[in-house]
């Protein structure tokens, strides 16, 4: 009798250790991540173009979709850390990152196949950077691009938005950090053929942007000097000075993945490289992770301010210098975003049309700027969709004075609307880097989605 109970218990154990493994082996499945490809309307340039890359993150049988796009000189691979976090802390989501169609330009097998630890750091640095076959595109070799403003961006993140709805999903929240929430409260009043676009979402998340005073604005006459500009100039931004449109794309990949597979190492190969900015490289040592952060972190970084973290510094001491971790953003959060494929963090060829285009867009309205530029924002005072916002450094209180203004000139109220202001202490790529513990971003906008969004009845 006691050997057929211990043969019970035994026979119980393996059971339960069969089904503790069955939900293991069938939990990353559920929750996998994928990249895709979505076809979008014919645009100016290669048909080839007309489609964007989305990184997909949760379950495939979850009815709620988070649809996010990247700011100035972003791509989707920004968002990476806060979708792997939100999948797991809000029920039955989705996240999708876009990449925008300028990022099918990229060349970035060789910095994939390093990545994946198939060839060294240095072949990756010789390839891109030292001679090593990697092409620059010339400055009028896209000249459709000049044509890749507002009205392709929300096209293209229309289609994305559509694919979201489908197979039963009708609960889709876009959002965008940077421009990209810009791009957010314009697609929510933009006309597509007759249809509004806040028809498709049940939610706007905007991440340190927006419109109706959150950044710069242009009248009509900067509009036009603007747009007779771009005719003769690169169509794609040169955010580092250096003549390069890639420029940046190609340092902060390969400067994230040094830091990233090789983090105390000397940094000897980057620091000599001739063409790194001199403001970008500290006078003495360092390691490739201590580079880094001393590129980015707001204290020391000579980047614009919309490319900065709170970090930490350098130690005080050591032959090379370490990076040492005090603000809100590890800098290992920081080598893990810039340094990933098949998405990564860099839109290395960043239209300069949409930033004329965001600007004029400012006041949401029909007016001459907007006609100029033929901007579609027809359904502004009809947007009827909860509002959140946060706001860091960057732009101090504008992003969120833009925010109450769109609530003024729409339907959404207050109530329905959540506003988080973490000026000082978070700087701009903070809300998507910051580890989730000191993330305020992270720790506010789930109960965003939770209870005003996907608990509202419409």
């Amino acid at each position: 009798m006691e050997e057929k109970a211990i043969r019970l218990r035994i026979s119980a154990w393996i059971g339960l250790a069969g089904v503790a493994m069955a939900l293991v082996l069938t939990a990353p499945a559920a929750a996998r991540e994928r990249v895709v490809t979505v076809p979008t309307p014919p645009g100016p340039g290669p048909a080839q173009l007309n489609r964007v890359t989305v990184h997909q993150f949760g379950p495939k049988s979850a009815k709620r979709v988070l649809v996010l796009m990247p700011g100035t000189v972003g791509g989707a691979g920004d968002f990476t850390l806060d979708a792997r976090y939100l999948v797991k802390h809000v029920r039955g989501l989705q996240v999708w990152a876009i990449d925008r169609r300028s990022n099918a330009l990229e060349d970035t097998a060789t910095f994939a196949r390093a990545a994946r630890g198939e060839i060294s750091l240095q072949q990756a640095f010789d390839y891109y950077l030292n001679g090593g076959g990697f092409r620059f595109r010339g400055a009028n070799e896209d000249p459709y691009a000049r044509e890749w403003g507002m009205a392709v961006a929300l096209n293209d993140a229309r289609a994305v938005i559509r694919r979201a709805r489908a197979h039963g999903r009708r609960q889709v929240v876009l959002g965008g950090h940077s421009l990209g929430a810009s791009l957010t409260v314009a697609y929510a009043a933009w006309d597509f053929n007759g249809r509004p676009g806040y028809k498709d979402l049940a939610g706007l998340v905007l991440i340190d942007g927006g419109l109706l005073g959150s950044f710069d604005a242009y009248d009509l006459g900067q509009a036009q000097q603007a747009i007779a500009s771009l005719q003769t100039s690169d169509p794609f931004a040169d955010s580092l000075g250096v003549g390069l449109p890639e420029a940046t794309g190609l340092f902060a990949e390969i400067g994230g993945l040094y830091a990233k597979l090789a983090p105390t190492a000397s940094a000897t190969t980057l620091q000599s490289y001739p063409l790194l900015p001199p403001d970008l490289n500290p006078p003495f040592p360092v390691t490739n992770r201590g580079l880094f952060g001393f590129a980015f972190d707001r204290d020391t970084s000579a980047l614009p301010s919309d490319q900065q973290i709170n970090g930490g510094g350098l130690a005080a001491s050591g032959d090379p210098r370490d990076w040492v971790d005090g603000g809100i953003t590890p800098v290992s959060r920081l080598a893990e975003t810039f340094g990933q494929e098949p998405t990564n963090a860099v839109e290395w060829y960043f239209p300069k049309r949409l930033t004329i285009d965001t600007n004029g867009a400012d006041q949401m309205r029909r007016n001459d700027v907007g006609n100029f530029l033929g901007l579609r924002l027809f359904h502004t005072r009809k947007v009827n969709l909860p509002l959140y916002a946060i706001a860091t450094d960057l732009a101090g209180a504008h992003v969120l004075d833009g925010a109450r203004n769109f609530i003024r000139r729409s339907r959404t109220t207050r109530r329905e609307s959540m506003l988080v202001n973490r000026n000082p202490l978070m700087s701009h790529l903070d809300p998507i880097l910051a580890a989730p513990r000191t993330n305020a971003f992270l720790k506010t906008v789930v109960p965003f989605l939770d209870r005003k969004v996907f608990e509202r009845k419409r």
